[in-house]
């Protein structure tokens, strides 16, 4: 496989860089950013070549770019959206069909509190603007759905009710997928489920059966659960790791050592905003958080270092990029771009 961070992609095994587009200058990343947020791959006009998505600057269009085929050069770049919102945009399969959609935030323009919580998804034509169906109701006249403002922090998709369906969950609440897709906005559950955090993990932690969410802070210190109380009675934190890391702006749930059960794996977006956060100069760790089920059910995590000097940025893959059946880990941010590899055994 190669690797691409959404100004280029790195040729395996040489690691040759090819740029997509003109490449920015973002000095020594204590001021600025990039202008990638997220990336992923889809060939996304059936013409046999990965193209790729690129989530920007939040609240600012997002584009795909077109493969050229092999050759060199920038790629043609397609508007998907005028309005890209939430500093955690899901490309998943939300309908479990094989097809994934684009979950955001989208705001008018030159608006910040009239969002829209929504899943995009290419027309016949994947050049022109995606189609967006609602998953909030619209927003409008100042007034916004949670998680959909720019700079809003914490999204995620799981079944939270149990239904077999995937639903759509942010700090303030969830939307229960209905059983019919019928372009209606859909139900909100008001729910506190804690402060701006990154990706969102439904599973159940204490093993009662009802699903819980898993999540970690976006800027902050912190790694915690939100048990979710049987029989709809709101959610309760439970804080797994108080001073673990900070700045653990993306996650993944995966398997790591391959025992059946899903590991979560974070890490630090080193100076995610300069040195204005708790921790921002501690060495850039990379964590997997092994999972073990105690005969009651409960599971609990035990932390292991992957790497202290690459972190992860705003997103990061989990992949099995050599073919050897582990999982290794791919990251690009303000420290550079690294593939680190499991090695069996380590």
């Amino acid at each position: 496989m190669d690797i691409i961070n959404g100004e280029a992609w790195y040729e395996a095994p040489t690691w040759k860089m090819h740029p997509i587009r003109k490449l920015g200058d973002y000095g020594d990343g204590l001021r600025g950013y990039s202008n990638s947020f997220c990336c992923w791959t889809e060939d996304l006009n059936a013409d046999g070549w990965m193209d790729v998505i690129v989530i920007g600057f939040p609240g600012t269009p997002c584009h795909w770019f077109e493969n050229p085929k092999g050759k060199e050069g920038e790629w043609k770049k397609h508007e998907i959206w005028h309005s890209a919102c939430n500093e955690t945009p899901q490309y998943v399969d939300l309908f479990k069909n094989g097809k994934r959609v684009l979950i955001m935030g989208s705001n008018p323009r030159g608006k910040d509190n009239e969002g829209t919580m929504a899943y995009f998804t290419p027309g016949k034509d994947p050049t022109q603007k995606w189609q967006m169906h609602l998953i909030s109701e619209e927003g409008g006249n100042g007034k916004g759905a949670p998680g959909t403002r720019r700079y809003s922090h914490g999204l995620g998709v799981g079944d939270l009710n149990g239904d077999g369906r995937l639903d759509v969950l942010c700090t303030e609440g969830w939307w229960e997928q209905p059983a019919k897709i019928d372009g209606k906005p859909w139900k909100f559950h008001k729910a506190n489920l804690g402060e701006p955090c990154a990706d969102m993990f439904v599973y159940d932690v204490d093993g009662d059966g009802t699903p819980d969410v898993l999540s970690t802070s976006a800027h902050k210190f912190g790694i915690w659960w939100h048990r979710q109380v049987p029989g709809g009675k709101g959610f309760v934190k439970h804080v797994l790791f108080k001073d673990l890391v900070s700045e653990t702006h993306a996650a993944h749930f995966v398997d790591i050592d391959g025992d059946g059960l899903k590991d979560l794996v974070t890490g630090k977006r080193w100076w995610s905003h300069g040195r204005a956060e708790p921790g921002s100069d501690v060495s850039p760790h990379i964590y997997w958080l092994k999972a073990s089920k105690g005969k009651d059910g409960f599971t609990k995590f035990e932390p292991h270092v992957i790497d202290t000097a690459s972190g992860i940025g705003t997103q990061f893959a989990v992949a099995d990029f050599n073919g050897d059946g582990l999982l290794d880990v791919i990251t690009s941010n303000k420290k550079g771009t690294f593939l680190i590899e499991q090695v069996r055994g380590k």
